[in-house]
């Protein structure tokens, strides 16, 4: 049975708080006023400006815990419990945010209709090209390609130390494969510029669970070094377009390998044995507040920014969207989240048992021997 790492928890709500930083005081949006986010938080946006980093350390993290959450699992049991976790909150907060955009801000929202709205709900409308009504689900689909590949190497019987290595080291080098070779369809299956992050914090479940071996760290010392670098070409590009500030990719390589080294810090240290009181709770509004920050956190700026100061707008900003990520919890997770994983749980293995039954149905029969 796994232990619960404490300090994890925290980790994951300092990656989500990077990044709502990161949206309110850097990307130069209007809603502050004329002169934009990054001119109201001038001395404040040179450093927030890095809360893109909070990203690629949530998918450092999802290559650790999917792994710790599904190793020994039934593939069924894998789908129920990620079902659980991530759609109930995503109902709640692609409702809230339609609301949103269709009644109480309009015009925001100009370029989505109803259909896209409910399409939204499915948390797959990247793959068919439907615009995400909040741009930061855009996440939810690279972690659903993820958690893909996990179910067909579960399916497979592969999750072994060697297998799940083996792919961590070959995962990374098929994506810049694919997109030398401009196999579009195969590229954005592999997730070139992602890929690394999730195969190294792989690597490090691997060490976390089976030990120390020369090789895993090879391989681990690989992913981080693609990590740096694809994350700095990304982010880099992105905060000069998105903030106005330029940063160099390379700045990036050395705060990529800390993510790398915090984790391993936590995970690998006596710092796994650390129990501190209320982690679990920081834990658990991670994934809300990341849902509910960016479009009603902007609109409450807009509203707030022309009657406060900058940094009561923030405060208040802040502690509102924390208490309805709260709420969500509370009142939609805790007691949906489990009922929902259970009733998947049992619909995937009773396919599972259908299609097994079909397939043993279509073996040609052997024959029966005589004499």
């Amino acid at each position: 049975m796994n232990r619960r790492l404490a300090l994890l928890d925290g980790l994951r709500l300092v990656a989500a708080l990077m990044v709502v930083f990161y949206h309110y005081t850097a990307w130069n949006h209007s809603n502050w006023g004329p002169e934009g986010a990054r001119e109201t938080w001038h001395g404040l946006s040179q450093v927030t400006a890095l809360g893109n980093l909070g990203v690629p350390l949530f998918f450092v993290i999802s290559g650790f815990v999917i792994l710790l959450s599904s190793y020994g699992k039934r593939p069924a049991k894998f789908i129920g419990s990620r079902i659980g976790r991530l759609f109930p909150a995503y109902w709640v907060a692609v409702l809230a945010t339609g609301v949103l955009l269709f009644f109480v801000w309009p015009g925001v929202g100009d370029d989505f209709t109803f259909g896209d709205w409910a399409m939204n709900l499915t948390m797959i409308q990247s793959a068919f090209e439907v615009k995400s009504i909040d741009g930061v689900y855009w996440t939810l689909w690279v972690e659903l390609r993820f958690y893909a590949w996990i179910l067909v190497f579960m399916l497979l019987g592969w999750l072994t130390p060697g297998r799940v290595l083996a792919f961590a080291a070959l995962w990374p080098a098929a994506g810049i494969f694919a997109d030398a070779m401009g196999l579009t369809v195969l590229e954005d299956a592999l997730m070139k510029q992602h890929a690394p992050l999730f195969a190294g914090g792989m690597v490090l479940f691997l060490i976390y669970r089976f030990g120390h071996s020369p090789l895993r760290w090879i391989i681990l010392g690989l992913n981080v070094a693609l990590s740096a670098y694809f994350t700095g070409i990304r982010l880099s590009g992105e905060v000069d377009w998105l903030v106005g500030y330029e940063i160099a990719p390379e700045s990036y390589w050395p705060m990529v390998v800390a993510i790398f080294a915090l984790l391993a810090l936590i995970t690998l240290t006596p710092a796994a044995n650390l129990d501190v009181p209320g982690l679990a709770v920081a834990g658990a509004l991670t994934y809300p507040v990341y849902l509910l920050h960016q479009m009603w956190g902007w609109w409450g700026i807009g509203v707030l920014a022309e009657h406060l100061p900058p940094p009561l707008t923030l405060a208040v900003v802040m502690l509102t969207v924390l208490g309805a990520a709260y709420a969500v919890h509370r009142w939609v997770e805790r007691p949906l989240g489990r009922p929902l994983a259970e009733a998947v749980t049992r619909g995937a293995d009773w396919a599972g048992v259908r299609i097994s039954a079909a397939g043993a149905a279509l073996r040609p029969a052997r024959p029966r021997r005589t004499g």
